[in-house]
């Protein structure tokens, strides 16, 4: 039993042993971490400053065409519901869905019935009159005839002559025909049919020239002008050309948007109607620069735009509106005529920082812009790695190509 606890207290005296070591020949307790924010603060209070390098590029304003862009549909010019204007039945149907036809082409054929017959009728009643009218004028001559018995006959010649008109258009409403050149979309009528008044014989569309509808908002639609220029191509491949015929002058009361159409050539009715359309509508000409979509970043307000450099070497941030978007690059207006533009680097700089510019032309000097772009980038990402500031870092060379390493 002795035994058991002497064994007990040498091993609890050793664990108090081995804890009391690490405090009394253990490491100094460490001091107050110095952040490295705060010893950079601490260098710019003694002048201590690093300059961050950026690579530039001057960049010249450009004259550009302005474009706006819809997004429309294709629409015919007109559509016509062509209706049987008398009763009978449908004898002769020439055309079929789809086909062309002419302004004047037969559509549907009614039964003449007794029509032929009534014009005939009118067309005896008529002579009649005018003998007796002929007659009446003979007597009034002689001044046998009354002022009463002559308007008589002057009422009775015109009856005749109305009443043959009547069946004469009676006769020609039979030929149900065409009211203009197009495309005949539908017959509900086939031969055989009994055709009321007002029954559908065709429907016939007039696809040239064919137009483009589309809407504009309320601030875009001060800029579009009757006549202008418009181009695009439809969502099956289609080129179209045209011009600006219509500007809407009241807006939609839910969308508050304008309508707007163009009018385009489609002689060979390629284009059919109701198709989506991306068009391009000309404005007027800017001075525009083009830069790359990668050089764009956001201010405090959220606002798109470039980041400059200033004649004292400080960083100047500028939003920009972005008029045509190209494979090679974005057309951008609100930039001075001539500007120093941050190509390299502009991740890593604020508006008011003091930077120091490379400058490299980079059509005649490649070379030298893709070393320096690599280099550049280790400098900035290093930085944007806090990395203290005093440690020594790669300077971009401004040497000639030949003596770079």
């Amino acid at each position: 039993m002795h035994k058991n606890w002497l064994i007990a207290l040498l091993i609890g005296g050793g664990l108090i042993l081995w804890m009391a070591s690490g405090i009394i020949f253990g490491e100094p307790p460490e001091t107050d971490h110095v952040t490295l924010s705060e010893r950079n603060s601490e260098r710019k209070a003694k002048g201590q400053v690093h300059i961050a390098q950026v690579r530039a590029e001057v960049r010249h304003a450009q004259p550009r065409k302005r474009f706006l862009t819809l997004r429309g549909r294709t629409q015919s010019k007109r559509m016509v519901d062509v209706k049987a204007e008398v009763a009978g039945k449908v004898v002769a149907r020439p055309i079929e869905r789809g086909a062309r036809v002419l302004q004047g082409d037969l559509l549907c054929q009614l039964a003449l019935d007794d029509r032929q017959v009534a014009l005939i009728q009118m067309q005896a009643a008529l002579k009649e009159a005018e003998i007796e009218h002929a007659g009446s004028q003979k007597l009034k001559a002689r001044g046998l005839q009354s002022q009463t018995a002559i308007a008589r006959s002057e009422a009775t010649l015109e009856s005749a002559r109305a009443g043959v008109r009547r069946a004469e258009l009676n006769l020609e409403r039979t030929r149900i025909v065409a009211p203009f050149d197009g495309v005949v979309e539908s017959l509900p009528l086939n031969v055989g049919d009994y055709a009321t008044n007002g029954s559908l014989c065709a429907t016939v569309i007039d696809l040239d020239p064919m137009l483009i509808a589309a809407e504009v908002t309320e601030v875009e639609v001060g800029y579009v002008q009757l006549g202008t220029a418009v181009s695009g191509s439809t969502s099956v491949g289609a080129e179209i050309q045209g011009r600006l015929t219509f500007v809407g002058k009241q807006s939609d009361p839910l969308t508050r948007t304008y309508s707007v159409e163009a009018t385009v050539e489609n002689a060979d009715y390629a284009v059919p109607s109701g198709l989506t359309t991306s068009v391009r509508i000309e404005l007027n000409e800017v001075l525009a620069h083009k830069v790359s979509p990668a050089l764009f970043g956001l201010d405090d307000a959220g606002a798109m735009g470039l980041r400059l450099i200033d004649k004292d070497n400080r960083v100047v941030f500028y939003a920009v509106e972005v008029i045509e978007d190209t494979a090679q690059g974005a057309w951008v207006t609100g930039l001075p005529n001539k500007v120093d533009l941050i190509t390299v680097g502009q991740e890593f700089v604020l508006a008011g920082q003091l930077v120091e510019p490379i400058y490299v032309d980079a059509q005649d000097n490649p070379n030298i812009k893709a070393d320096s772009v690599s280099r550049a980038s280790r400098v900035l990402e290093a930085e944007a790695l806090n990395v203290d500031l005093a440690e020594p870092t790669t300077v971009l060379s401004t040497a000639p190509v030949g003596n770079i390493r």
